[in-house]
């Protein structure tokens, strides 16, 4: 395995055999064993080197995991390394559970720590639990994908709770003219940019038909960022541009001199859902986070 990710990483078998100091031929023999044994072909031979095929991503993916925790089972061993603080969620680009998040953060003790903090789509959310060991997630999807989401996650194998149900708002520019309008319908931003994520997701329909629904074609400019941070920048910057969010707290508002407004056209429901695999037992510091995700829920939503 070791071998297959240095050939991966390397795109050439005699550069991982250098790095690995280890003769060519042994790397590529042994690489051909581990196609053997599993039955699938990791790489492609070409002129210019090898190159993954789509089984050996998926294999290097788990190679990955599978190393990275021999790696921690030989530091605990061999070192006495102490025990880590772990904690691990994918979430949907929220303020709401990002604040939740960072006033978690200060529930962490002295010991070591390593946590981890996604913001992702749900379909990713999903990949990051079942391919990288994510301990808990948040996917969010509209109330009428309810049946194909919940068909999945208990497919998959995942237990789930609904957080929080809640209407988009329009986030913009207090300098934005719209924001000076007490009603605001669909037709009021055909005008404006729409910043959006560009990741729309929902199991077992056509990704053509879940565009068409959640980005309608009746915004002509659409700006696609999927970083939180730089849509804020972008959103203050520039009075022309909105955004649909979920609630957002009023102190990141004035931070960034943005208002948001309802929109009277906009009816339709969100949710966003915790799910964890079953069996899984929720860690003290899990419990401790989901204390804080309600809290925010309750004081923004």
């Amino acid at each position: 395995m070791k071998y297959a990710l240095e050939v991966a990483k390397s795109g050439s078998i005699n550069k991982a055999a250098e790095v690995l100091m280890v003769a060519a031929p042994n790397v590529s023999r042994s690489i051909k064993e581990l196609e053997t044994d599993f039955g699938i072909t990791i790489f492609e031979r070409t002129q210019n080197g090898t190159k993954l095929t789509p089984e050996g991503e998926e294999f290097i993916n788990y190679a990955k995991g599978v190393l990275r925790q021999i790696d921690e089972i030989e530091r605990f061993y061999k070192t006495g390394a102490p025990k880590k603080q772990k904690f691990s969620i994918s979430v949907p680009r929220a303020c709401y559970i990002s604040e939740a998040f960072a006033l978690f953060s200060k529930s962490l003790s002295k010991e070591a720590a390593e946590v981890f903090y996604k913001e992702t789509n749900s379909q990713r959310t999903i990949h990051n639990m079942t391919e990288h060991d994510y301990k808990l997630g948040i996917i969010r999807y509209a109330e009428n994908y309810d049946k194909y989401f919940k068909s999945m996650l208990e497919e998959k194998g995942f237990q789930y709770e609904l957080v929080t149900e809640f209407t988009y708002s329009l986030i913009m520019s207090a300098d934005n003219p719209l924001a000076k309008k007490e009603v605001i319908t669909f037709d009021d931003l055909t005008d404006y940019i729409e910043i959006a994520h560009a990741d729309p997701y929902v199991p077992s329909m056509p990704l053509s038909k879940v565009v068409k629904e959640e980005l309608p074609d009746n915004i002509d400019r659409r700006i696609f960022i999927f970083e939180r941070a730089s849509q804020f920048d972008l959103l203050s910057l520039n009075p022309e541009t909105f955004m649909w969010v979920s609630p957002a707290p009023q102190s990141l508002l004035e931070r960034y001199n943005l208002v948001l407004k309802k929109c009277a056209d906009n009816k339709k429901v969100y949710k966003d859902v915790l799910i964890y695999k079953n069996g899984y037992k929720l860690s003290k510091l899990d419990r401790q986070f989901i204390t804080e995700l309600c809290e925010s829920k309750r004081k923004h939503i």
